[in-house]
């Protein structure tokens, strides 16, 4: 009679080696920076583009030599770098090979929750009788005018006045007028019809103007279907953020549970445990073909831009905070500038008003990784070459960066 083998013992992947891929996949130990915006762009599967300048300062950190230039003429030029509502609802810069995955998944989910929003409030407000007429017309009438030429938001409400329409949210003493363009813009944003063009102001503003997909692209947008689309983008994140709880990828994604553990099953991802808060293991994720030991990289600092994808790749967030979670992120989880060594957050930088790169420290650290961090300031204030950087998230470890604060 034959006995059964004994299951193969689940891997753990300590704190250790986290921080060890982290330095490693997201090109920020050197030896390992990206060759390329591209690839830089893809490996990240996305770079945060709510402030503008983060894309510029998240390719910096992570490509040798990158002049201001490249970054410009990949997002405008090129057009290898896309603008594009993606996960959770929020702005991304991603690569063109990404963009199918996105169309597909996420922001499709998203389109269906905006467009049922705004049916309805287009009818409480009493704007039309037919929501879904409505929107399609107005859509459609966008979309004909984007294809003509490139145009903000307000100029587009300014040529199609029947667009120029507010609809009532929120009742009594909360209740404000909100304009619909802007938001039917978002729509067909996360349908794939229209995408953000040129950018009106300079590099740190954020002044979007409008295009069609086609005339900005020169192909139509073609969404992967769903199923395959959220499994590119869960293999593209556990390539380069695993291993990673289901926590993790759901609030990542800003999808359902039950989307996340299809495309685990659908990409073979095998089960290992990763520290959780109270240091006892918790169930993680890895790719079939990722789970050899990753030594750590050489010893590396790196100081990263508010929002970067880094420090919002992952939930669960300790292995990597630390005890600075509190003065990194506001009380939303939006995080701020970070100062990093060998894998962990240990401060902060900001700018003076002439452009001044100053670190703000959370813990004592030795006097080589203290003067490498003063370098990389000093590096970074020469490659911003005077531009100071406009920011909506400002964490209580940057309010203190500055001089006499």
């Amino acid at each position: 009679m034959s006995r059964r083998s004994a299951p193969a013992p689940v891997r753990h992947v300590d704190d250790d080696e986290r921080r060890a891929r982290l330095g490693r996949r997201h090109g920020l130990a050197p030896g390992h920076r990206f060759g390329d915006v591209v690839t830089a762009a893809a490996s990240m599967v996305g770079l945060h583009a709510t402030e503008p300048a983060t894309v510029h300062l998240s390719l910096w950190a992570r490509s040798a030599g990158l002049a201001l230039e490249d970054v410009e003429r990949a997002l405008y030029d090129d057009r290898v770098l896309v603008k594009q509502t993606a996960m959770r609802g929020t702005l991304f810069a991603v690569d063109r090979g990404t963009l199918p995955a996105v169309w597909g998944s996420v922001a499709a989910r998203q389109a269906r929750a905006l467009h049922a929003r705004l049916v309805k409030d287009l009818l409480a407000s009493g704007v039309t009788d037919d929501g879904e007429a409505w929107l399609a017309e107005m859509g459609d009438a966008v979309v004909a005018l984007l294809r003509e030429q490139e145009a903000g938001s307000t100029e587009v409400r300014r040529l199609l006045p029947a667009v120029d329409v507010s609809v009532t949210r929120g009742t009594g003493a909360w209740s404000a007028a909100t304009p619909v363009a802007p938001q039917l813009l978002w729509l067909l944003n996360e349908r794939g019809r229209v995408l953000r063009s040129r950018n009106a102001g300079d590099w740190v503003q954020s002044r979007p103007r409008w295009r069609e997909t086609v005339a900005w692209l020169g192909e139509p947008a073609v969404p992967a279907p769903a199923r395959e689309a959220y499994a590119r983008l869960v293999r593209g994140w556990l390539r380069t953020y695993g291993p990673g709880t289901e926590a993790d990828l759901r609030w990542w994604l800003g999808d359902t549970l039950g989307a996340v553990r299809t495309a685990l099953a659908d990409l073979d991802a095998v089960p290992v445990t990763v520290s959780g808060p109270d240091g006892g293991p918790e169930p993680a994720w890895l790719l079939p073909d990722d789970l050899d030991t990753v030594e750590p990289p050489d010893g590396w600092v790196a100081l990263l831009p508010t929002l970067d994808p880094t420090v919002m790749g992952w939930r669960g967030r300790g292995f990597y905070v630390g005890p600075h979670r509190d003065a990194l992120f506001d009380s939303v989880g939006n995080a701020g500038t970070t100062a990093w060594w060998d894998g962990r957050v240990v401060g902060s930088w900001m700018q003076d008003p002439q452009g001044r790169v100053h670190l703000h420290l959370l813990e004592d650290l030795p006097a080589a990784v203290r003067r490498a961090l003063e370098e990389e300031a000093a590096r970074l204030t020469a490659w911003l070459d005077g531009a100071v950087v406009t920011r909506l998230y400002v964490s209580g470890s940057m309010r203190l960066a500055l001089p006499g604060r």
